[in-house]
């Protein structure tokens, strides 16, 4: 764990239980607050841009409220709730293991955890060579 509490991004579960490594995880942090949130808002889901406003925070969203397409591509779930990256994005981090963790502050002025006094956070490390292997082509893009 690193002062935060939080699980480092090593030791965040990695692979699938095919043994496919996963594009995307979350921490135990993460998990709860993604729980607190269906409580409360019913399913969500994740979307991760490199845009402006927000910086590049991943963003909470009850499921309907943002439409995804032809522009985003989908890494998997994590508590349950679909992770989309943006084409671009994804083209700039698809040899990236994406880690989604919690933090103290307040969250995306959109996303649903604002207010709480915590936010969503990216933690990531480079897959190695043989789990690029592994995902080349995994994603549909």
């Amino acid at each position: 764990m690193d002062g935060a509490g939080t699980v480092e991004a090593t030791t965040a579960e990695q692979a699938g239980a095919d043994g496919t490594p996963l594009r995307v995880t979350a921490t135990p942090a993460a998990l709860a607050l993604i729980e607190e949130l269906r409580a409360e808002y019913g399913p969500v889901m994740f979307h991760q841009s490199g845009g402006c406003c927000d910086g590049s925070s991943p963003m909470c969203y009850p499921v309907g409220d943002f439409l995804t397409g032809d522009g985003d591509v989908h890494l998997g779930q994590v508590g349950g709730a679909d992770f989309y990256i943006s084409r671009s994005q994804f083209g700039v981090w698809k040899h990236t293991h994406i880690i989604l963790d919690v933090v103290p502050g307040r969250g995306g002025m959109f996303s649903l955890e604002n207010g709480r006094e915590k936010r969503f956070h990216i933690r990531s490390r480079l897959f190695t060579e043989a789990e690029n292997r592994a995902l080349d082509g995994a994603c549909k893009l």
